[in-house]
């Protein structure tokens, strides 16, 4: 018999699903059990029952404790977004209830802060000052995994990174162009347009291997004939990178162009002239296929559509 809506509307507890995160967060039936302060016999009888209704085995047993097989990850993933579109009901009611204007979070890339995030974050504000809005910022990978788990309602970046990007829709926004920055005491291109050959001797700022911008970096140089620096300084922090920057005229390093014009602008950075071949990727809004957005969210999609390309 396949499992249909029925049964699970009809059958499956909130104890369950919880139970399956915090399996898979402890990766032991008695700590998870304990964690719920529910009977190992108990746990065990409510997962018999979730796989019983599923038809399929959830978990399997592995040194490292109970892994989530393929059924058990596709629950537990759902599970997780229950568990968080559940939590924010909550909060929503009793931010409703205290007279308050609910609770947005937006997961943002580094290059669309500056010319996106920012000015829409200040419009809502200005529209519902009782709104609590929280900014993450991190890698399109990171916030698609953040997205699916509940934990940001939606997220200014790229679907395609995503192994299934058909989960999501995407409707782009705009381009991110990338600047080769230094400090402002650094030396080259003063009134003239030099190429990355001419920073061959300097030493970079660059990013850690699993931050799009390192590959970036590196097919840029691969297309003017260069390697990567040798004895790079890594880091993934643009506050580290800026620093670094200024303290040194003998450092350069590669950001958003959005974000570069900011530090530029407050007398922080150079933006050397140099042009870089490879084309712009566009970024966008991401949102959940199925999920409905909160007001919060709806309306901030929206006035992300209206405002049309940043500047």
């Amino acid at each position: 018999m396949k499992t249909t809506l029925d049964v699970l509307m009809s059958r499956l507890r909130m104890k369950q699903l919880q139970l399956l995160i915090a399996l898979d967060d402890h990766k032991s039936l008695h700590k998870a059990s304990s964690a719920m302060a529910m009977t190992q016999s108990a746990a065990s009888k409510a997962l018999a029952e979730l796989e019983s209704m599923l038809e399929a085995p959830l978990f399997e047993r592995a040194k490292t404790g109970l892994i989530p097989n393929p059924f058990g990850r596709c629950v537990v993933r759902y599970a997780r977004v229950l568990a968080a579109d559940l939590s924010a009901l909550c909060q929503e009611v009793a931010q409703i209830r205290a007279g308050t204007g609910g609770r947005l979070t937006v997961g943002t890339i580094m290059g669309a802060v500056p010319g996106v995030v920012a000015p829409m974050v200040n419009q809502m504000h200005a529209k519902h000052p009782d709104l609590a809005i929280e900014i993450v910022e991190d890698t399109s990978a990171n916030m698609l995994a953040m997205l699916d788990d509940g934990r940001v309602d939606l997220v200014i970046g790229r679907a395609s990174v995503s192994d299934q990007p058909s989960k999501y829709h995407y409707q782009p926004l705009t381009d991110e162009p990338l600047s080769i920055v230094a400090g402002r005491a650094h030396g080259d291109g003063q009134g003239r347009e030099v190429g990355l050959g001419d920073l061959a001797k300097r030493r970079w700022v660059t990013y850690p291997s699993y931050l799009p911008m390192s590959a970036l970096l590196e097919r840029e140089l691969d297309l003017a004939g260069l390697p990567m620096p040798a004895n790079p300084i890594s880091t993934a922090s643009p506050f580290v990178t800026v620093t670094l920057l200024q303290e040194s005229p003998e450092l350069v390093s590669i950001l958003p162009a959005s974000v570069a014009r900011v530090f530029e602008r407050h007398g922080m950075l150079r933006v050397l002239p140099i042009r870089m071949k490879l084309k712009s990727q566009t970024y966008g809004v991401v949102t959940r296929k199925g999920g409905a957005l909160s007001p919060a969210a709806r309306q901030f999609v929206q006035m992300l559509r209206d405002n049309g390309r940043p500047q």
